[in-house]
């Protein structure tokens, strides 16, 4: 009796955990915390997309399932057990309940398939300036505008760092590597260990910014949270995916594949910056190198 007490506190525990908005329990805009829960702050459309479809159509179906497997389960406790039933029905199936044991889950991956299966598309679809994307369509009923993609960056994985290009401002790049501990306190001492890079990707805020993501060697991902972005990296293949992020401020992601040993240590860090600080930065760079460009950057700011 005791386990079955704990049993149920349990499923009611998580029942009630589902209904808890998530968004709440977000504590960083840009990066992991440890013990959060819950997604960062989104900053584009994308990410705008992903949060309402988990805070919205997700969350209310995992709490209807769990609501109604907690009721069967209560109904099964109070009429089904030894001393309210002492003789079981001799049945062993019915026509009706295998039905809609069937439908029933059926109609559930439908209505979780539709918009998830919109934002994904969305993920890869680059905007034009014409086409309604669909995530917009599902979740915002058509009323966000993106631009056409004006910025192309190439994000190359290696074991284990990532390599940039800017290929429609002459192709100028640079490697972008993940700072030691040393390092990091010497140069950067504000940035979280293991996330702080010697070099960030330098982004306009509000501009659409296509990404074209390959590797070298073996397969990454490129993965940043706050932008709702991930794609595979892999040798041989150019992916494309997309971002718009409304917001200035220097944002976290992190390799998301299983590429050897240094896996966990090739992290993205991307710095959105006005689309002003933005030209000198680029002038600086097609003038110099990259810390030069910082430099200019670090000095205007």
């Amino acid at each position: 009796m005791t386990g079955l007490f704990f049993r149920l506190f349990k499923i009611t525990l998580l029942a009630l955990t589902a209904l808890v908005p998530t968004a709440a329990l977000a504590q960083d805009v840009t990066a992991p915390v440890p013990g959060a829960i819950g997604f960062q702050e989104s900053v584009t459309p994308i990410m705008d997309s992903i949060i309402a479809f988990h805070n919205g159509v997700l969350m209310w179906t995992i709490t209807a399932i769990v609501l109604l497997v907690l009721a069967l389960l209560l109904i099964i406790i109070v009429r089904f057990n030894r001393r309210a039933n002492p003789v079981p029905a001799k049945f062993t199936h019915n026509t009706l309940v295998e039905i809609v044991w069937t439908v029933a889950p059926i109609l559930v991956l439908i209505v979780i398939a539709i918009p998830s299966f919109g934002v994904l598309t969305d993920q890869l679809t680059v905007p034009d300036g014409e086409r309604k994307y669909l995530g917009s369509n599902i979740f915002s009923w058509g009323e966000v505008e993106v631009p056409a993609a004006t910025l192309t960056v190439k994000a190359t994985g290696y074991q284990w760092y990532w390599g940039y290009e800017y290929s429609d401002q002459d192709e100028v790049g640079f490697d972008s590597i993940l700072l030691s501990e040393q390092d990091r306190a010497d140069q950067k001492p504000n940035q979280p260990r293991l996330l702080a890079v010697d070099n960030e990707l330098v982004v306009p805020v509000d501009t659409t910014v296509r990404v074209h993501v390959t590797a070298a060697d073996v397969i990454h991902a490129f993965a940043m949270p706050s932008f709702g972005i991930k794609i595979d990296a892999v040798p041989g293949r150019l992916n494309e995916t997309w971002f718009n992020a409304r917001k200035t401020g220097l944002y976290y992601g992190q390799c998301s594949e299983l590429c050897g040993k240094d896996h966990a240590y090739m992290p993205i860090a991307i710095r959105v910056v006005t689309k002003e600080e933005f030209a000198t930065w680029m002038d600086a760079l097609r003038a110099g190198d990259v810390s030069d460009a910082n430099l200019t950057l670090a000095a205007i700011n």
